[in-house]
């Protein structure tokens, strides 16, 4: 066999080797092999267990008792890129801040919300925020906000605080 035949062949054996992994590569993005669950068989029974519990968020009420409005204060510079705080503050990105507690979710007028925003029928009460600032997105799928979330009840109780005190007549603490 001349060396032309085996570059032909080991080239032939590469490119299939290469479609196989792109192949691989294209469907574990389109399956999300990340969100699959275990199953283990007992006794020719399948048995599903979740590979992550879904963690309860504590009530944030006992915590806000603790918080610290100046270190809410600081922890709002990292929202200060997208919100403003200060009484008739423009918006930017996002939606101004100030009198954000007890208002209608996808209430404020000046503000184009998502869709997914304008359709949820609550107010923005402690607890609510509290579970937004987890994971904006998780909380309201199709929300335009971009943030992670924070993951320390504290850093969240005292960022809730600090957005509490933005207002003429502050809610009442639970």
């Amino acid at each position: 066999m001349s060396s032309f035949e085996i570059n032909k062949i080991v080239g032939a054996i590469l490119t299939v080797a290469l479609v196989v992994m792109v192949v691989g590569i294209i469907g574990d993005a389109l399956v999300n092999p990340s969100d699959k669950k275990a199953a283990v068989v007992v006794a020719s029974a399948p048995v599903v267990i979740a590979k992550k519990e879904q963690k309860k968020l504590e009530p944030i009420g006992p915590i806000l008792a603790k918080a610290d409005i100046e270190k809410g204060k600081k922890i709002a510079k990292q929202c200060a890129s997208c919100h403003t705080f200060n009484k008739g503050g423009k918006n930017k990105i996002g939606p101004a801040l100030w009198s954000v507690v007890d208002r209608n979710m996808g209430g404020l007028a000046s503000y184009k919300y998502s869709s997914a925003m304008k359709a949820m029928k609550k107010k923005w009460g402690y607890e609510e925020l509290n579970a937004f600032m987890v994971k904006p997105r998780k909380y309201v799928k199709g929300t335009k906000m971009a943030y992670v979330g924070l993951k320390r009840a504290s850093d969240r109780a005292n960022l809730i605080l600090f957005l509490r005190s933005l207002s003429s007549s502050p809610k009442a603490l639970p």
